[in-house]
Formats: C-alpha cells, structure tokens, sequence
C-alpha cells in the first residue's frame, strides 16, 4: 500500500525532520503516509482540537494522502509490548518499502523510544504464529531523519536535494502556529530549521537539503543517481 512510512512521536515531528523529502517522495510519484505516535498534547498553547486541526493543515500542504494518529500518551512514550503490537499492526496493514523513525540520539525522551519502538514493530511484523492482525511483512529498509532536539549530529549516510520542495516544507511547518507562535524567541524553531536545511543543501550544492542516517549498509547499483 506505501512506500513509505513516516513514523513520528509527535505531530510536527515528521513536517520539521523531513516534510521536504516527504513532498519530494509525493511528486516522483511514491505513495507516503505519516503516522503520528501521539497527539502531541498538553502544549502551552495548544489543545488536542487545535492540535488536530494545524495537523490536518499541514497534511494537505505537503499533499500526504495518508496519515493516521496510533494514540499513545505524549510525554510517557513507551517501548511497550503493546504498543510494539499496534505499531506492527500497522505496518503490515500499510506494507510499506521504507520506514523512517527519529535519529536513535535525541534530547526528547519521546523521540528515543519511539525510535526503539519503530525497530522492535518492524521486527514484529514479520512474524508468522501470532496474534497479530494482517499478513507478516517486513520493510527492506529504516531510515533516520533528525529532529529539533538532536544535538549531537553525526555525519549522515545521505543529505536529499530539497530545493523544489522547501516551500511547501515551510507551509506545512507554519500550520503549527501554537506550537511555533510568532513571538517565541528568536531564533524560532522554523528559523532554526530553516538554517539547518540551507546548510545541509549548501554541502551537496543545493540551496536546501535534508540528512539521513542509517545503522545498515546501503548497495548501489549504479551511480547515476549521485549528485
């Protein structure tokens, strides 16, 4: 059903990390969803209806035609045995190529274990003799994309050309206005963002640009793919 499956603890996580390769993704013609861990709430300005609706927003401004929220409680994620079995519930109703999780470094608790728990669900799902609904299947590969709250930045195993789709990156981040008001200090988050993705682009020639890490090797078949 996807190619890729974009896991995020909280809304906004997968829009600040990689709307850009998200919207590339969509416009070479890749069926992506987002699938959001928690609600992201309480916030100080925010509120889960407010919160649903900036996430709608955002959505439709990188054109995702999937995305769907699993329920987990903000601030107390877990790597739990039930969320592992939700979580690979969902991965084989979707069967996507590719999954993309948070850096396994992160300031943000949320962040860390969501990441554990996308690796231990993609390992689940590919189980035969369970309780699980749906087919086994097992995505070929997980990709890392980095978050507000990593600090400690290692090199990337790949940085992905987002220049046609940096706009519509920015749009998507701005549908967060509770979480991201015009009179927070300054830099702001986007301004942050924004900076850090000129600086990624300015180091494989592009005016913007978004890193990836992986823990598994890549294989090439070719080089006509390489900047």
């Amino acid at each position: 059903m996807l190619d890729a499956l974009v896991i995020a603890p909280h809304p906004d996580d997968a829009e600040l990390g990689m709307g850009g390769t998200i919207g590339l993704m969509l416009a070479q013609g890749l069926a992506v969803g987002i699938l959001d861990l928690t609600d992201g709430e309480p916030t100080p300005l925010g509120s889960p209806e407010i919160r649903a609706r900036e996430t709608k927003a955002a959505t439709a401004a990188l054109g995702v035609p999937w995305r769907e929220n699993l329920g987990l409680p903000n601030r107390r994620l877990r790597a739990t045995l039930a969320a592992r079995a939700a979580l690979a519930g969902v991965i084989r109703r979707t069967r996507p190529r590719w999954l993309f999780a948070p850096h396994w470094i992160d300031a943000h608790p949320d962040h860390v274990a969501a990441t554990k728990l996308a690796e231990a669900a993609r390992f689940w799902a590919k189980l035969t003799k369970c309780d699980l609904p749906g087919d086994p299947w097992h995505p070929e590969r997980i990709w890392y994309y980095g978050c507000v709250h990593l600090r400690a930045v290692r090199r990337p195993a790949f940085v992905v050309d987002i220049a046609s789709t940096w706009q519509a990156k920015q749009a998507a981040i701005a549908s967060y206005a509770s979480q991201f008001p015009e009179s927070a200090q300054r830099p702001t988050v986007p301004e942050r963002v924004a900076a850090a993705d000129a600086w990624w682009g300015s180091l494989i020639g592009s005016s913007h640009g978004e890193p990836f890490w992986s823990r598994e090797p890549l294989g090439l078949r070719g080089f006509d793919q390489l900047m």
